[in-house]
């Protein structure tokens, strides 16, 4: 199984909810939380990711690995999440190899025109859906 690469910050709770999703979808995937502070990281890893780190360190080096990265859209984004997420993390998730797919949170002050008036929780439904698919289409 491929590694996902799931990325929060402040409580994780968006991380959460998509690890929670993955499993659901992905009950063997192997599930990388990777939070900008101690308390994201550990939300991610009760809600069931495989393995946990912590930190801007902890990012560059799990995006050069994962297949897939999954978060907010502010991991994509210098100084985002109240400025938890460094430049140097986004420059990691913006030029990893995997493929990205983030959910518009509309807290870091960035809109993203086209999106759709999901909910939060629809969006990580989708988010999920999305990510066994790539999976799926990566085995071929």
């Amino acid at each position: 199984m491929k590694k996902i690469l799931v990325i929060d910050g402040q409580g994780g709770g968006v991380g959460r909810a998509l690890i929670e999703q993955l499993r659901e979808k992905l009950p063997a995937a192997r599930i990388h939380a990777v939070g900008t502070n101690a308390m994201a990281t550990a939300t991610m890893l009760r809600a069931g990711a495989t393995t946990g780190a912590t930190g801007e360190n902890a990012v560059i080096v799990a995006c050069r690995r994962a297949k897939i990265i999954v978060g907010p859209l502010g991991i994509a984004i210098a100084n985002s999440m109240m400025g938890e997420f460094t430049p140097a993390m986004a420059a990691a998730v913006a030029e990893s190899e995997a493929e990205r797919v983030l959910i518009p949170v509309n807290r870091c002050g960035t809109y993203v025109v086209g999106a759709t008036g999901l909910s939060l929780g629809q969006a990580v439904e989708q988010a999920a859906a999305l990510v066994a698919q790539l999976l799926e289409e990566q085995a071929d």
